[in-house]
């Protein structure tokens, strides 16, 4: 391997292109070098934010199919063109490793120690197992309000089969999943990390 020094590599003319490398080939920095001025594809390409907008499944123990909407507020952006949802199932817009990170908010009544707002995960489009589980509880008399969070990685291979939703967990009576139009109360947020 050949080594040549140099301070500087322009064009004869001063403008027009460099080309460094052939097609197929990749170009390789050294250890401890930092490179800047380059248009790069790495990093987060996708970020998406959605959350309840009203209190749902009041006592109930299933998905969450209604009242979810994108943020949208004063400040807020996503990257990318986001997820897509339909019934409370949400589609991704590409594959890759996606990092899920879901709050549940609770309003929790007095008999009910132990709640659950879960993320399940389908591989073929049909079959949803729960993968994460945000919890509280209430033990005291009367209702409360807390909340819970929890994370996933999930390795989205095919956008067609690999989907999400979100379900409650032994909710009795006047217990709640606490939503907002205007803040993030009961909400999720997905980042893709990089490739699959």
């Amino acid at each position: 391997m050949s080594t040549i020094k140099l301070e500087n590599i322009q064009t004869r003319t001063g403008s027009g292109t460099i080309t460094i490398g052939a097609s197929g080939e990749t170009v390789a920095l050294g250890g401890g070098v930092t490179a800047s001025g380059f248009a790069t594809t790495n990093g987060i390409t996708e970020a998406d934010q959605w959350r309840l907008t009203a209190d749902t499944n009041s006592g109930t123990n299933a998905d969450v199919t209604t009242n979810w909407e994108r943020v949208d507020n004063t400040g807020w952006s996503g990257i990318g063109t986001g997820l897509t949802e339909s019934s409370g199932i949400f589609s991704f817009p590409q594959t890759g490793i996606y990092l899920i990170l879901h709050t549940g908010s609770f309003i929790i009544a007095g008999d009910d120690t132990f709640v659950q707002f879960s993320l399940k995960t389908t591989l073929d489009n049909s079959n949803y197992t729960a993968v994460s589980e945000a919890s509280s509880g209430n033990d005291a008399v009367g209702l409360a309000i807390s909340s819970g969070s929890a994370q996933f990685i999930f390795d989205v291979t095919n956008i067609t089969n690999n989907k999400i939703k979100f379900s409650t967990g032994n909710f009795n009576a006047g217990t709640q999943l606490k939503g907002d139009t205007t803040v993030n109360e009961t909400h999720f947020t997905v980042l893709r990390l990089g490739d699959t």
